[in-house]
């Protein structure tokens, strides 16, 4: 059992018919649909990590990520006695064609409604999802 919180992110890329990037996962704590994502690595500011983990999933250059809420994810520690804090950003502006780029990690990318996202669904990426809908910008997850 881990000892502290690990830090994630997850990215709420929006196309310009309004609608969100959401991969179908596989393997790990997260086989369930999910916004683009992953880990705060040593030195990161949020912004920066936001880059890297649209590009090496997705191979989408965003630009001007703006953090827009915090997720405090306890459900996944108490169910896998994993607690993450996790920062969710918003990009409106990217370029290039999007890609599965890590095929172990996900089976596809789609844009759908995010009034309306597929399911099963990651806990913080909806909670995600539902700051960018709602404008809030602190959700706890349990």
């Amino acid at each position: 059992m881990e000892t502290h919180p690990r830090v994630g992110l997850g990215i709420v890329i929006v196309n310009k018919d309004g609608r969100v990037l959401v991969g179908k996962r596989k393997g790990g704590h997260a086989q369930k649909y999910s916004i683009p994502g992953g880990h705060l690595e040593m030195g990161e500011t949020f912004e920066q990590a936001a880059i890297r983990e649209a590009k090496e999933e997705t191979n989408l250059d965003i630009f001007e990520p703006k953090l827009i809420c915090v997720i405090n994810d306890l459900e996944t520690y108490s169910e896998e006695g994993k607690h993450y804090v996790s920062a969710g950003l918003l990009a409106t502006k990217y370029s290039g064609e999007l890609k599965v780029m890590e095929p172990e990690k996900c089976e596809s990318w789609s844009w759908v409604d995010p009034k309306n996202l597929p399911e099963p669904h990651f806990d913080a990426s909806r909670m995600e999802v539902k700051c960018y809908l709602n404008g809030s910008f602190y959700e706890v997850v349990k």
